[in-house]
């Protein structure tokens, strides 16, 4: 019997896997945007509006939509957020604009906010030209560590303001999570790139790869070369499952999992097993089970060790892993990893319940076969590489205030290494609302 892991690139044929991982949601034609748009109440104090963690007027770009202001609605997203492009395809508006949409509760159908978002985005990315134009000069220059949505947001604001940036980025291309951890079917074509093309023709901003803090360059030397630093630098670090057999072959970390084949232009050379676990209950769980099962594995489960309901994927995101053939078990904790070879071949999780009021695990254990595994417990931000105690940092993140200022002058942070959720827009607000405080505390130290 052949002993060595079943895991396999080419699969699928190519035209296959062109689909599986095409556009999982074609963009409205303008006949759909425009009936869309008509469903809209244009709310007077929008409950939609509250609910996104970026304030995008919503019913005031939906306006412009059913009148054929494209231009003008496009414009209203990215005043806002300049990534409304990607967070129109991978923010979770069923709990956020969408979740408070009032057509809700009259229709159980909320207006689809974001492909209209998208139809307005989109255009105006087509069109080819720059909303927003970049004040002059100031003379200033600002380091940001890291061309995520949060770096590219507070860039962007920054070069609006005149100031002149640098974007360092340890990876070998721009765009962060967009770029590396996001499901190629949610962001297919390059669209991260063609996003950070469009965000950086405003001018006067210059992103530098393969340049990793901690290993090129430190904190004080930022310091010492630019007038404002700001560290949207993410979470390096994954946390491990703690259990025997984690450092067999096969089994692996679903980030990695999920940038290997972003870096892949058709899939075909991503290597998959045929019976794959995937243990966790984000996001980044669910893109890395369906996109498991869309490169050829033939079984695919999700295992969470609580209820469906404490997942932080949304029951949307749920649902879409189930109708792409992924079972998903709930109250199964991972014990041990079994192997042969040193390769991995079973996975055995303990039961659960709720007891009382908190999780138990006490209700015997089952085993499933398995020649990959991919690990989705949590990210970890890692600090390391900022000179230990040069920052306050809360519950393993970097501590700001409300506008990203971190407890050192003229340093600031925002998106996943500071405290908050880790989604996609509220990087974007953490970015844009940073690049503000930044422009105004230089403009208050120079009286200029």
């Amino acid at each position: 019997m052949d002993s060595r892991p079943d895991i396999a690139a080419n699969r699928l044929s190519s035209e296959c896997l062109a689909i599986n991982f095409a556009d999982a949601h074609p963009p409205l034609t303008r006949g759909q945007a425009s009936i869309e748009a008509d469903r809209c109440y244009f709310c007077y104090d929008a409950p939609c509006v509250e609910a996104c963690p970026t304030g995008i007027d919503i019913p005031g770009f939906i306006r412009g939509i059913a009148t054929g202001n494209l231009a003008g609605a496009a414009r209203t997203i990215l005043a806002s957020n300049i990534l409304g492009g990607s967070c129109a395809r991978v923010c979770p508006t069923e709990i956020l604009c969408e979740g408070a949409c009032v057509r809700t509760a009259q229709e159980e159908k909320p207006v689809v906010i974001g492909a209209l978002q998208r139809h307005a985005t989109d255009w105006q990315m087509h069109a080819g030209t720059q909303p927003f134009p970049r004040a002059a000069e100031t003379g200033r220059r600002i380091a940001i560590v890291g061309a995520g949505p949060a770096g590219l947001a507070c860039a962007h604001r920054l070069a609006m303001h005149g100031h002149t940036v640098t974007i360092l980025d340890a990876r070998p291309r721009a765009g962060g999570l967009n770029e590396y951890g996001i499901a190629a079917y949610k962001l297919p074509d390059d669209f991260a790139q063609h996003e950070i093309d469009f965000i950086t023709a405003i001018g006067g901003i210059t992103i530098e790869t393969g340049r990793m803090l901690g290993r090129d360059v430190t904190l004080a030397d930022l310091e010492a070369a630019y007038d404002a630093v700001f560290l949207a630098i993410g979470q390096a670090g994954v946390r491990a499952l703690g259990i025997a057999g984690e450092d067999l072959d096969g089994v692996l970390n679903a980030v990695d999992f999920i940038a290997g084949l972003r870096a892949s232009t058709t899939g075909a050379d991503v290597p998959v097993g045929r019976r794959v676990v995937v243990i966790g209950g984000g996001n980044t769980a669910i893109d890395a089970a369906v996109q498991a099962r869309r490169l050829g594995a033939e079984e695919v489960t999700l295992v969470y060790r609580r209820g469906a309901e404490t997942m932080s994927a949304t029951s949307v995101e749920q649902a879409w892993a189930q109708t792409n053939g992924v079972a998903i078990r709930t109250w199964a904790a991972p014990q041990r990893l079994d192997g042969t070879n040193g390769a991995v071949r079973s996975i055995t999780f303990t039961r659960g319940r709720l007891l009382e009021g908190r999780p138990v695990h006490d209700q015997g254990t089952f085993t499933l076969e398995a020649d990959m595994v991919l690990k989705a417990v949590g990210q970890l931000f890692l600090p390391d590489p900022l000179d230990r105690g040069a920052l306050a940092i809360e519950n393993g993140r970097i501590a700001v205030d409300a506008q990203g200022r971190t407890t050192r002058r003229l340093v600031y942070a925002g998106g996943d290494c500071t405290p908050g959720d880790d989604l996609t827009v509220v990087a974007v607000r953490d970015g844009r609302n940073a690049a503000e405080a930044i422009h105004a505390d230089l403009t208050e130290a120079t009286g200029a």
